[in-house]
């Protein structure tokens, strides 16, 4: 495995190109390189930490047949197009760009390397040589807006967000329509930072929706930051990407975690035996690639039930929160009672629910 970042990774290229030529044994068979762009720092303990998890399974699995090598803290801007370069002039087959913001680019250098595969996570661009991925997260969300709707006393709920892209924004509406069937009257507050990871940002918005009355805070950030701040308020949230429990054991009613490894492991032996081809590939909690943590003893028998039953509704196909009848912020209808709101319009909704409030 190869650990590079932003600020050495050309060097690092440029080293290895004057290394002499080794023999090994002729029968040794060259390891397949499998790259991966990853946006935060491996630490973060959400987003990224997560993506990192997979990695790993893909060492762990395919064993002596691979090696993977990662860049971390990349931005999603022009300067990760160099880093995708990179990644191929060091052998890599396969690279998974694991953030929305690398589309374009993602696309720019796969055009430049129709021999190579590549992987993009949350977009929807594709290509001969592209696939795309994505979890059903707002699966999840729905857990959590259960769960919140059920427990907040003030009705009043928080919720932080990086960007309006649609993966966030169908995360909010499904937390809000979850909350809102526990507790009609439940509102809330939406935040966006304009960012995925910014600790400090993360923890001041956090303030902001406690100042403003939110007893439980959801966020669509990568750090146990705003975490940390309702632990130390006496206040509930939940954990992104991963469980974050060790960092607010009080405040932390459960996480959604993401599970990335086995459709790592799975793309990467395709690539192995040939059978690589370009899809879209959005999986949820019925193919496990979300996953709820463990709830806080906090968290009642009856909450935990109603959790459970969303769950389980999901994975046998018996639930959606997409269900109308479901109106928009303006009050206008947007799905008719009983009609269930296809995966197509969930994938670019741009549009927030009835109750979601700005709390800028």
């Amino acid at each position: 495995m190869g650990k590079l970042s932003r600020r050495n990774f050309i060097g690092a290229a440029g080293a290895a190109a004057t290394l002499p030529m080794l023999g090994g044994p002729a029968f040794a068979k060259e390891k397949m390189k499998v790259g991966y762009v990853f946006l935060g720092p491996i630490g973060d303990y959400g987003w990224t930490w997560a993506h990192n998890k997979g990695r790993k399974q893909v060492e762990s699995e395919l064993g002596d047949q691979v090696e993977t090598i990662y860049v971390e803290n990349v931005a999603e801007d022009a300067s990760a197009i160099p880093v995708m370069r990179d990644l191929v002039h060091q052998g890599c087959k396969i690279i998974f760009t694991t953030s929305f913001g690398y589309m374009d680019q993602t696309i720019q250098v796969a055009k430049e390397f129709p021999d190579v595969k590549f992987e993009h996570c949350t977009g929807y661009k594709r290509a001969k040589n592209v696939a795309t991925y994505n979890s059903k997260f707002h699966e999840g969300r729905a857990v959590l807006g259960t769960i919140a709707g059920k427990m907040s006393k003030s009705g009043t709920l928080g919720y932080l967000g990086s960007y309006k892209v649609p993966e966030v924004v169908l995360g909010v509406n499904a937390f809000a329509l979850s909350a809102q069937k526990q507790n009609p009257a439940a509102t809330v507050k939406l935040v966006m930072i304009d960012s995925w990871f910014d600790p400090p940002k993360e923890a001041a918005a956090t303030e902001t929706l406690i100042n403003i009355g939110c007893d439980i805070v959801t966020t669509h950030t990568d750090s146990p930051g705003p975490l940390q701040i309702l632990e130390q308020r006496g206040l509930y949230g939940f954990g992104q990407g991963a469980d974050m429990s060790q960092f607010a054991p009080h405040a932390h009613l459960t996480a959604i975690e993401d599970i990335w490894g086995p459709y790592y492991v799975e793309r990467v032996k395709a690539v192995l035996d040939g059978t690589w081809k370009s899809a879209d590939t959005w999986d949820g909690f019925k193919e496990g690639t979300v996953k709820i943590a463990p709830y806080n003893k906090a968290v009642p028998a009856d909450v935990r039930a109603l959790a459970d039953a969303v769950q389980a509704g999901y994975k046998n196909g018996t639930y959606n929160i997409f269900t109308g009848p479901i109106y928009d912020q303006a009050g206008k209808l947007r799905v008719k009672a009983g009609e269930v709101m296809a995966d197509k319009d969930l994938a670019v909704i741009d549009w927030f629910v009835k109750g979601v409030e700005s709390a800028a």
